[in-house]
Formats: C-alpha cells, structure tokens, sequence
C-alpha cells in the first residue's frame, strides 16, 4: 500500500472567497470515489485552525500500489479535474510513502 496526501492552498481575496474555493475542490476530489481502479480510501479536509502557516485543504489517499497510484496520475477523471482545477490552487505540497520495512 502507498498513501499519497496532497495539501494547497487556494486563492481567493477574502476569507469567504478561499472558504468557497476549497469547498469546490473537495468537492470536484470527492467525485472520483469509486472511479479509480486501486484506490483504497480518499478524504478530503478543509482547514479549521485558521493559522496563518496552514494550508487550506488537505487530500489523504491509499492505493494498492505505487503501480494504482501512477495510474491515478494519468487517469483522465483525475486530469479533468486537475484542469478544472489550475487557477484556484495557488501552493501544492505532496508526499507519498509507504510504511512497509525497507
């Protein structure tokens, strides 16, 4: 299994304009329950501490592999939003890892 969490942080002038951004991509994320082949579980969180260092919405996901999680990449539900996507998102951090013994 490979676990792969992605957090952003979304553009918008106001509070209530970067809460609305977020909404929209957790919701476009939640869309793509069920339609990729490999992935185990996708959660979407929108930021409640309001800090001025955290980002704005975070993507925790699992995969059977590193195989499923590549797939993902290129499956066209996931670039479709990726495009949607593009200009809403103004910061990008991802890590992917296992916790298997090396």
């Amino acid at each position: 299994m490979i676990k792969h969490i992605v957090m952003w942080n979304v553009r918008g002038d106001t509070a209530q304009a970067r809460k609305e951004s977020a909404q929209y991509i957790k919701g476009r994320f939640e869309s793509l329950l069920g339609k990729i082949p490999g992935m185990q579980k996708l959660e979407i969180g929108l930021d409640e501490s309001r800090v001025e260092y955290a980002c704005d919405v975070v993507l925790y996901s699992e995969f059977d592999s590193k195989e499923a999680l590549d797939a993902y990449a290129n499956h066209p539900e996931h670039l479709r939003i990726r495009g949607d996507l593009g200009g809403i998102r103004i910061t990008r951090h991802q890590v992917d890892y296992t916790t298997e013994a090396h």
